[in-house]
């Protein structure tokens, strides 16, 4: 199975100098957690999640609508292609632990979004030849969901900090 089979085309993106307010409302309209930044020529370039928004929001001390999303997005960029097969799209996110990838095409331009959704919705029982299962789904669940830190290392490596 392609990835291109069951991404979510026509994925909106936004640019790096949309405010994350814009970038939060483009969220809610499209019911997602992720939108791909892109650069005035459509190059993919990064990602804002969800998470990035609420930190930001958290942490800054300052109104959403004066943040750009440059000034949070991070400069790490997985992605697959829409001509990759699943599996290894589900490889690449358990290895870097991400819920959803952007699936660019061999110009750099964002053909849709490959998320966890996406993939739960599509898999099945047993091993069909070229199907997902739902064990593959689970242990790339799994492998995203693991804690980075111990509980209590977390509290530790943020006192340092």
């Amino acid at each position: 199975m392609r990835v291109k089979e069951i991404m979510t085309k026509n994925a909106k993106a936004c640019t790096p100098t949309t405010t994350l307010a814009e970038a939060a409302g483009l969220m809610w309209d499209e019911d997602c957690g992720v939108v791909p930044v892109v650069t005035e020529a459509g190059q993919v370039i990064g990602l804002v999640t969800d998470r990035d928004i609420c930190m930001a929001a958290a942490l800054s001390n300052r109104k959403l609508s004066d943040l750009a999303v440059e000034e949070v997005v991070s400069g790490t960029l997985y992605s697959t292609k829409p001509d990759d097969d699943v599996r290894t799209a589900l490889d690449t996110m358990k290895e870097q632990r991400v819920r959803r990838l952007p699936v660019i095409n061999s110009d750099g331009a964002l053909e849709g979004i490959l998320s966890m959704n996406d993939l739960v919705l599509n898999a099945q029982e047993g091993r069909e030849k070229g199907a997902i299962s739902f064990h593959d789904v689970l242990d790339t669940i799994k492998a995203i969901s693991s804690h980075r830190l111990p509980v209590g290392k977390k509290k530790e490596a943020a006192a340092r900090v």
